[in-house]
């Protein structure tokens, strides 16, 4: 495993702004870019310097710098202030500089805010770094670095114990609050692991109750027919005339002795079943055969049974 001491990602992710600095430039040293950065009141300052303007095209060099950044997850670092300007000589004192005369000194200036990185994540990025190095040896050579290790070993369990606390913690507040939405809705959320069981039938109804009631699907049926009927013209659409007849007379046949209608339903029948034939009649007809007949066949034979279907 590499030595944490020359384990630059390591460095900058615990917040070195030298490491930080070092990894800028190898990323951006291909586009002309270098930069210097110096964390101020809880903003990471960053100088980018280049030799001419289109090296420092403002939206794809503050894009890239916010990817790097937030690839390395810098601790403790979440505002970053992005400076530009043409290179000049090395100035100790730079952040005073454009911070007086920011108009002269740069081209542009923007801040931005880095991405918070997920809690689980960093759980086990702490774990991992935590954890003692194989192949290293930990015995003491002193008093004093006994207790520097006994001092730093105490630190890392304490660490990873607030990684766990604050992990627990949310947990916790997950179950709070899914429990007070539970009550709220007095109880009604299902279990989304348990399969939902099918409703029981009562020990006197029937299962035929479950579905649509025969007698009513049969005069849905041939009402509808029935307006198909007074707009019917053409063989084809005679054809689909008897065909619903022919369902109409066919549900309402279903109807059990037990139901209520179950005479009525017999008539029905038999009268649907004449609807049809009529239908049949009036499509296998050429206009010659009822040239001096204003009434279809369909009609001579309502007319005749008395009724159109009923609802």
């Amino acid at each position: 495993m590499v030595d944490r001491i020359n384990d630059i990602a390591w460095q900058a992710h615990q917040g070195s702004v030298a490491a930080i600095i070092q990894i800028l430039n190898e990323r951006l040293a291909n586009y002309g870019v270098r930069t210097r950065a110096i964390f101020a009141n809880g903003v990471l300052q960053i100088l980018c310097e280049a030799s001419t303007v289109d090296k420092l095209e403002q939206s794809s060099l503050v894009k890239q710098i916010q990817q790097i950044l937030e690839s390395i997850g810098p601790r403790n670092v979440r505002r970053v202030n992005i400076n530009s300007r043409i290179v000049r000589e090395q100035q100790l004192l730079w952040l005073e500089e454009i911070t007086r005369e920011s108009e002269n000194q740069l081209l542009w200036s923007q801040e931005i805010a880095l991405a918070k990185p997920n809690v689980f994540q960093q759980l086990i990025t702490d774990i991992r770094e935590h954890k003692t190095e194989p192949g290293k040896s930990n015995l003491p050579k002193s008093g004093s670095s006994t207790f520097s290790l006994f001092t730093n070993t105490n630190k890392v369990r304490i660490s990873s114990w607030q990684s766990m606390l604050q992990v627990s913690t949310f947990c916790v507040v997950l179950l709070l609050l899914f429990g007070t939405i539970y009550v709220l809705l007095g109880g009604k959320l299902k279990n989304p692991i348990q399969p939902e069981k099918p409703e029981s039938v009562a020990p006197n109804q029937s299962s035929s109750s479950l579905l649509e009631d025969p007698f009513a699907a049969a005069v849905r049926v041939a009402n509808y027919a029935s307006a198909s009927g007074k707009t019917a013209k053409t063989s084809a659409q005679w054809l689909d005339l008897a065909a619903r007849w022919q369902r109409a007379s066919e549900l309402m046949n279903t109807v059990p002795p037990s139901h209520s209608r179950y005479q009525e339903a017999q008539i029905r029948t038999r009268l649907y079943r004449k609807y049809r034939e009529a239908a049949e009649q009036e499509a296998k007809k050429t206009p010659s055969l009822f040239k001096h007949s204003s009434l279809t066949s369909f009609e001579l034979v309502a007319g005749q049974l008395g009724e159109y279907p009923l609802t």
